[in-house]
């Protein structure tokens, strides 16, 4: 279902939005040298919207400009802020390039008609099931759902068997999930797209009847490991991360994959895109290009985001469940639909 956005509000605020951002960085519109030279080298100055995690974007933003010599300004926020954002400045956004954690954002702004085709050559890089089917963004990422469970408390044959098994008497009190975040509501798209409205909203009502609410998937993993709950439904990268440090906030805890195609082993894209609105549309190409190349990549396998790497042949951080065996249900990520997730979440009481 296509998210029909009107954008006509927004239009006095989008102006004055991309004057203010322009001052700071304005150099790719007016810049001659702010395309593709005949050596097909890139030059000038690029604006990412970034909603993914600012460190990671960081590296591939050195490592880029190292490369390149383009300078890159990042603009920080949410999945659903920027994406807002972007479709209220519409045309006149000063974005060059949105990158997201989850994929219901990225399939938002292209059905407001803002995304750019993304070059073949960069499609090429990315596996079919790790990028829309219409390909007008690219996946750049991935993280999986896990169920993270206090180990004191529960065996693994005392798991429930899906994720729908979560919406059941026996679960309630049990289970935990941090549902205003773009991570959950992206389970819950994917959960909309596999099963139908009626079984997401049934669902969502057991859900409600069932969970503790907890603000970040980080706090709710804590809440598990400090005892107050004996399991969470959150993403993989939250535990390996703090295993990687401390563990202090890990330690009694283990995730476990639901596997078998279950909603439960969703496996969300990160997205990455060109907007139409780009002033140096053969640089911002070329910086997606980058982030799912093989540089780009190994970047993201050895750094601390401890998401999956999916492109250009270069497999996961080794201490990541392979990708192969994660056994995820088939989803495109261009149906991904946020509007009705929260429409449905809303009514069930949840936001």
């Amino acid at each position: 279902m296509k998210i029909r956005t009107n954008a006509l509000a927004g239009v006095a605020l989008a102006a004055t939005a991309a004057l203010g951002l322009a001052a700071c960085g304005s150099a790719a519109s007016t810049s001659p040298g702010s395309s593709a030279a005949a050596d097909g080298k890139v030059s000038g100055e690029i604006t990412v919207y970034n909603a993914q995690h600012e460190s990671l974007t960081q590296e591939w933003v050195d490592a880029f400009t190292a490369e390149t010599g383009v300078k890159v300004t990042m603009r920080q926020g949410s999945d659903t802020e920027m994406s807002n954002q972007i479709i209220q400045e519409g045309k006149a956004s000063p974005a060059d390039v949105f990158l997201t954690e989850n994929s219901p954002a990225m399939a938002q702004v292209e059905n407001a008609g803002l995304f750019a085709d993304v070059d073949k050559a960069t499609v090429d890089q990315v596996p079919a099931e790790f990028r829309p089917s219409t390909n007008k963004w690219t996946g750049i990422a991935a993280r999986s759902t896990v169920l993270v469970y206090d180990k004191a408390k529960l065996t693994e044959d005392q798991l429930p068997k899906s994720m729908l098994d979560l919406a059941k008497p026996e679960w309630k009190g049990k289970w935990a999930a941090s549902p205003s975040g773009a991570d959950f509501q992206a389970i819950v798209s994917a959960l909309l797209e596999l099963k139908g409205e009626a079984a997401t909203e049934e669902w969502l009502q057991g859900m409600k009847e069932n969970y503790k609410a907890y603000k970040g998937n980080s706090t709710a993993m804590k809440a598990v490991n400090a005892g107050e709950v004996d399991a969470a439904l959150i993403y993989h990268y939250y535990y390996y991360g703090d295993q990687a440090k401390t563990g202090e906030n890990s330690k009694n805890v283990t995730p476990y994959y639901f596997k078998n195609q279950d909603p439960g082993a969703f496996v969300s894209v990160s997205g990455g895109g060109v907007l139409q609105s780009s002033k140096n549309a053969a640089a911002a190409q070329a910086f997606v290009k980058f982030i799912t190349g093989k540089k780009g990549q190994e970047i993201l396998q050895k750094g601390t985001s401890f998401e999956y790497a999916i492109a250009s042949d270069v497999p996961a951080n080794e201490k990541l469940v392979p990708l192969t065996e994660l056994q995820a249900p088939v989803v495109d990520p261009a149906k991904l639909n946020s509007a009705k997730v929260t429409e449905l979440m809303t009514k069930a009481g949840l936001l």
